[in-house]
């Protein structure tokens, strides 16, 4: 009977009062965080109101910005900050996946290492360093050499027609691409370097070549963190604001021309708000950053749709395979 009972003791849970503790401390600190962007996006709606009453949704569909005439519209702005953002993107993609493919399967172990440290270095770099780079180095480069030879070669295409500046959406977008990609392959590499090594070898063992096994048995793995890490980067190149307003340009005009200057959501911010007098157009700004807070939690809310039905199928293809 003893025994009986020891058995029966040994088998309850042991409770711990720090770990209901530990339980309640993290479920205030994940509600913190949210009652936090609540009262952020509260804040900014409240200031943007003189904004939202006069305007209204024509705001973003407005190509309108005259401070002196009280008369204020978005959407230059809307455009240039997704045309950079995307183009960066677009730039960063292959660099940074091939960076940390290399860096995560195919680099010798010292080359590995002085190329983590250095990528997470730039990872580092204020983004006002890159943007006094940008102005001094990549613009000019862009005005005597790319630009023209763009235009010689793809002049045919909207895209590389028009005057050239050197700063405009291509200049913007290069350095967007710049500064996430060591940030996008730092992430991915270590998400990369996860994957379980029996996977690799399970391959490597039928006679897989290198390529194989990272196209078989690792991204296959590893695309969600992959994923995730590019929704960082996008995150990164949308709130991104000194580096691109010294290589924008900083004009409100839409252009199929990557040659053109153009001006985004925070560049216009950090421009014109100190030196704005009117209410209104205070309230213009911040109906701004509004639109680019709604934005960027669009955009996580729809990375993390994709995430969760990217693991909800791979498990579902796991559980009708066996």
């Amino acid at each position: 009977m003893a025994v009986k009972q020891q058995r029966q003791k040994m088998r309850r849970p042991c409770i711990d009062p720090g770990d209901g503790v530990l339980q309640g401390l993290a479920i205030l600190s994940a509600l913190g965080l949210l009652l936090l962007v609540f009262l952020i996006g509260l804040q900014i709606w409240r200031a943007a109101g003189p904004s939202l009453t006069r305007f209204g949704w024509s705001f973003i569909f407005s190509r309108t910005w005259d401070p002196v005439a009280g008369v204020f519209g978005a959407l230059p702005y809307i455009y240039g900050t997704l045309i950079t953002t995307l183009l960066g993107l677009i730039l960063a993609a292959p660099l940074s996946l091939g960076a940390a493919i290399f860096l995560a399967e195919l680099a010798p172990r010292p080359l590995r290492t002085v190329l983590g440290f250095l990528v997470d270095m730039l990872a580092a770099i204020p983004s006002i360093v890159y943007g006094l780079w940008g102005n001094f180095v990549l613009a000019p480069w862009l005005l005597r050499f790319l630009e023209p030879w763009l235009g010689q070669h793809f002049g045919w295409l909207p895209l590389f027609q028009g005057p050239m500046y050197g700063t405009g959406i291509l200049a913007a977008a290069i350095i967007l691409a710049i500064m996430i990609s060591p940030l996008v392959t730092a992430i991915s590499r270590e998400v990369l370097a996860l994957v379980p090594t029996g996977q690799r070898e399970a391959l490597q063992a039928l006679g897989a070549t290198p390529w194989e096994v990272v196209r078989v048995a690792v991204l296959p793995s590893a695309r969600t963190g992959i994923i995730g890490a590019f929704t960082l980067g996008l995150g990164k190149a949308l709130g991104e604001t000194m580096a691109v307003t010294l290589v924008i340009g900083n004009r409100p005009e839409i252009s199929w021309s990557l040659f053109a200057p153009a001006h985004t959501m925070t560049s216009v911010i950090i421009n014109e708000f100190a030196e704005a007098i009117t209410s209104l157009h205070v309230a213009a700004l911040i109906h701004i950053a509004l639109l680019l807070f709604l934005v960027t939690l669009l955009v996580n809310i729809l990375a993390r749709l994709l995430i969760y039905r990217m693991e909800r199928g791979g498990k579902d293809g796991m559980m009708h395979e066996l």
